[in-house]
């Protein structure tokens, strides 16, 4: 793994040096823009409106519009003594529990690992915070942008979790078309509640993949080799009028043994042909 990051994680008064690795990588298929009429790789030019001409990466700053067409100026020293890059400590400021956090505020995940000097301090606070199942949150600079961030046990390895500002999370007030009351019928919520019980099974990340990501390097493959891309037609799917309807198949797919609330509506018994009965004496003699 590449280090991204030095310093230490500071509690009270004790520093336990850390190093930084990223904990997930992006598996995303990179892809180039192609100009179609030759082939070739588009590149990004930085160019000057003004000037017209490409601007190299030593002539740019920073700068904040604060009105139309007006800018204040940064360079990248400044904006790193403002934010502490420079102190490169990840100070915990509380130490609370993982489940008082909502999910939404979490952002990018870091392994720490100890510095050459910093073993004994490392398995401390990991101890510690293992025994009393809490989590740190503390602040830390990174590539200029200053962040939250929760200190976590992860296997036997601390863990940092960036996590957003709560000025950064967008309220639920500003989601359209939310309905103000949640009127509910009874038979419809037993269902759904026994389809979800059904579906529940322990979390198993092994057993999810990226379709998109296989179905693209497939597709890639059979370009390279000159065959023509055959794409599997799209599952039919069932059309269903009704809500209710609707969970019934659902049960039906997930377990087709799945009992149905005694209060469900019955299915409609279909009148059977006449003559039907005597066709099935028929049938059983011929049997016998």
């Amino acid at each position: 793994m590449h280090t991204v990051w030095k310093g230490a994680i500071s509690f009270g008064l004790v520093h336990v040096p850390v190093k930084m690795f990223t904990a997930t990588e992006d598996k995303d298929i990179p892809m180039r823009m192609i100009h179609k009429e030759c082939n070739t790789p588009l590149n990004f030019v930085r160019k000057c409106l003004h000037c017209e001409r490409e601007v190299e990466w030593q002539e740019i700053s920073k700068g904040y519009e604060y009105e139309p067409g007006s800018f204040v100026l940064f360079e990248k020293d400044e904006l790193e003594k403002l934010n502490g890059e420079v102190t490169k400590e990840i100070k915990i400021l509380d130490f609370v529990n993982l489940e008082d956090i909502d999910p939404i505020y979490f952002h990018k995940t870091y392994y720490l690992s100890p510095g050459e000097t910093g073993a004994n301090a490392y398995s401390l606070l990991l101890e510690a915070m293992r025994q009393t199942g809490k989590i740190g949150i503390a602040k830390i600079s990174i590539r200029s942008k200053s962040s939250l961030a929760a200190i976590r046990i992860i296997d036997n390895c601390i863990a940092m979790e960036t996590i957003f500002y709560p000025d950064e999370i967008r309220s639920v007030q500003q989601v359209p078309n939310l309905p103000e009351q949640h009127n509910v019928n009874d038979k419809e919520l037993e269902m759904a509640k026994m389809l979800i019980a059904q579906l529940s099974v322990p979390f198993e990340p092994e057993k999810y993949k990226d379709d998109y990501r296989e179905a693209v390097l497939n597709a890639i493959e059979q370009k390279v080799s000159g065959q023509e891309i055959r794409v599997a037609p799209e599952a039919q799917r069932t059309n269903v009028i009704d809500l209710m309807s609707a969970l019934q198949a659902s049960l039906n797919q997930a377990k087709p043994s799945a009992p149905v609330p005694t209060d469900a509506p019955a299915a409609e018994k279909k009148p059977r042909a006449k003559g039907s009965k005597k066709k099935d004496k028929e049938k059983e003699a011929a049997l016998t």
